[in-house]
């Protein structure tokens, strides 16, 4: 059931046909006092349709990116600087990311600079590599925005 709704879903869905399962059993209390097999279905596919309708909403709020472009991060690189100009907007930008989140920062300075791997930066920093995704997504959108900004003043 939970596959079907998936399908229906529109592309680029982060959340798997399990999730939704496991979110809907915790909704659904676990155990219940089900009359048959026909009510729970009835039951599980409310509160699966309630799970996908609160993601969609929540999705489209302005505080979390509604109306704008999703482009994933995998997508998005930041070139290695070939001239001076660039290699020193890199580090400005780096220079300011250390201020706003240090981690972030070394977490560039070990992949960008270093060449780590997600595994080897996260053995490095003593955080998961799950962790270290997120991090680095998030530097690099924050880098980006930065070069961004210095190059139109």
């Amino acid at each position: 059931m939970a596959a079907h709704k998936m399908a229906r879903e529109k592309p680029g869905q982060t959340l798997q046909a399990s999730d939704l399962v496991h979110e809907a059993w915790l909704k659904l209390g676990g155990t219940g006092s089900w009359e048959n097999r026909s009510h729970f279905f009835s039951a599980a596919a409310e509160v699966m349709r309630r799970i996908l309708i609160d993601r969609a909403r929540r999705k489209q709020a302005v505080r979390h990116g509604g109306g704008c472009e999703s482009i994933p991060a995998d997508e998005v690189e930041i070139a290695v600087p070939e001239t001076a100009d660039e290699i020193l907007q890199v580090d400005e930008a780096l220079q300011k990311l250390v201020e706003v989140d240090p981690q972030k920062a070394e977490l560039v300075k070990l992949k960008y600079f270093a060449g780590l791997t997600n595994e080897q930066a996260a053995e490095t920093l003593g955080i998961s590599e799950p962790t270290v995704k997120r991090y680095w997504a998030y530097a690099r959108a924050w880098l980006l925005r930065e070069i961004s900004r210095q190059r139109q003043s």
